[in-house]
Protein backbone atom coordinates (compact mmCIF):
# COMPACT_ATOMS: atom_id res chain seq x y z
CA UNK A 1 0.00 0.00 0.00
CA UNK A 2 3.16 2.46 0.69
CA UNK A 3 3.95 1.76 -3.25
CA UNK A 4 0.26 2.25 -4.00
CA UNK A 5 0.25 5.88 -2.38
CA UNK A 6 3.46 7.08 -3.55
CA UNK A 7 2.35 6.12 -7.22
CA UNK A 8 -0.83 7.79 -6.70
CA UNK A 9 0.08 10.81 -5.31
CA UNK A 10 -0.58 13.21 -8.29
CA UNK A 11 -3.99 11.59 -8.34
CA UNK A 12 -4.22 12.19 -4.25
CA UNK A 13 -3.19 15.97 -5.16
CA UNK A 14 -5.28 16.12 -7.53
CA UNK A 15 -8.64 15.01 -5.60
CA UNK A 16 -7.89 17.62 -2.94
CA UNK A 17 -7.30 20.31 -5.01
CA UNK A 18 -11.35 19.73 -6.12
CA UNK A 19 -12.58 18.98 -2.50
CA UNK A 20 -11.93 16.08 -1.07
CA UNK A 21 -11.31 16.18 2.60
CA UNK A 22 -8.22 14.02 4.28
CA UNK A 23 -10.76 11.76 5.64
CA UNK A 24 -11.93 10.93 2.33
CA UNK A 25 -8.36 10.19 1.19
CA UNK A 26 -7.97 8.11 4.23
CA UNK A 27 -10.60 5.84 4.03
CA UNK A 28 -10.39 5.46 -0.21
CA UNK A 29 -6.84 3.96 0.79
CA UNK A 30 -8.03 1.94 3.75
CA UNK A 31 -11.35 0.25 1.85
CA UNK A 32 -8.60 -0.30 -1.01
CA UNK A 33 -6.33 -2.32 1.55
CA UNK A 34 -8.69 -4.15 2.92
CA UNK A 35 -10.43 -5.28 0.05
CA UNK A 36 -7.18 -6.47 -1.83
CA UNK A 37 -6.64 -8.27 1.34
CA UNK A 38 -10.13 -9.78 1.60
CA UNK A 39 -9.58 -11.13 -1.80
CA UNK A 40 -6.28 -12.65 -1.05
CA UNK A 41 -8.17 -14.46 1.83
CA UNK A 42 -10.96 -15.28 -0.32
CA UNK A 43 -8.61 -16.90 -2.82
CA UNK A 44 -6.38 -18.79 -0.24
CA UNK A 45 -9.49 -20.57 0.87
CA UNK A 46 -11.04 -21.24 -2.68
CA UNK A 47 -7.39 -22.89 -3.07
CA UNK A 48 -7.67 -24.64 0.42
CA UNK A 49 -10.76 -26.04 -0.78
CA UNK A 50 -9.52 -27.36 -4.18
CA UNK A 51 -6.91 -29.50 -2.05
CA UNK A 52 -9.71 -30.76 0.09
CA UNK A 53 -11.47 -31.38 -3.03
CA UNK A 54 -8.62 -33.29 -4.73
CA UNK A 55 -7.60 -34.66 -1.56
CA UNK A 56 -10.77 -36.50 -0.81
CA UNK A 57 -12.54 -37.34 -4.11
CA UNK A 58 -9.19 -38.23 -5.92
CA UNK A 59 -6.35 -39.89 -3.19
CA UNK A 60 -3.84 -36.57 -3.94
CA UNK A 61 -2.82 -35.53 -0.81
CA UNK A 62 -4.31 -36.13 2.57
CA UNK A 63 -7.60 -34.54 1.81
CA UNK A 64 -9.61 -32.90 4.86
CA UNK A 65 -12.21 -31.34 6.49
CA UNK A 66 -12.60 -27.64 6.12
CA UNK A 67 -14.18 -25.72 8.87
CA UNK A 68 -16.88 -23.09 8.47
CA UNK A 69 -15.60 -20.73 11.67
CA UNK A 70 -11.79 -20.99 10.33
CA UNK A 71 -13.11 -19.91 6.67
CA UNK A 72 -14.20 -17.06 8.40
CA UNK A 73 -11.54 -16.39 10.51
CA UNK A 74 -8.67 -16.32 8.20
CA UNK A 75 -10.82 -13.64 5.84
CA UNK A 76 -11.38 -11.89 8.77
CA UNK A 77 -7.85 -11.79 9.78
CA UNK A 78 -6.98 -10.77 6.42
CA UNK A 79 -9.32 -7.58 6.27
CA UNK A 80 -7.54 -7.12 9.73
CA UNK A 81 -3.78 -7.30 8.18
CA UNK A 82 -5.53 -4.91 5.14
CA UNK A 83 -5.98 -2.31 8.27
CA UNK A 84 -2.89 -2.89 9.87
CA UNK A 85 -0.49 -2.12 7.11
CA UNK A 86 -2.98 0.45 5.27
CA UNK A 87 -3.49 2.72 7.81
CA UNK A 88 -0.15 4.31 8.14
CA UNK A 89 -0.57 4.95 3.99
CA UNK A 90 -3.58 5.91 4.16
CA UNK A 91 -2.55 8.27 6.73
CA UNK A 92 0.28 9.85 4.96
CA UNK A 93 -1.76 10.10 2.07
CA UNK A 94 -4.39 12.19 3.52
CA UNK A 95 -1.90 14.27 5.28
CA UNK A 96 -0.27 15.38 1.81
CA UNK A 97 -0.92 18.77 0.65
CA UNK A 98 -2.75 19.48 -2.59
CA UNK A 99 0.23 21.28 -4.23
CA UNK A 100 2.92 19.62 -3.26
CA UNK A 101 1.18 16.35 -4.10
CA UNK A 102 0.87 17.55 -7.75
CA UNK A 103 4.13 19.03 -7.87
CA UNK A 104 5.57 15.63 -7.30
CA UNK A 105 6.90 13.90 -9.94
Amino acid sequence: MLVSVTERTREIGLRMAVGAKPSDILKQFLIESIVLCGLGGGVGVLIAYLFVFLGNNYGIGAGGVINTDVVLLSIGFSAFIGVFFGYYPALKASKLEPIDALRYE
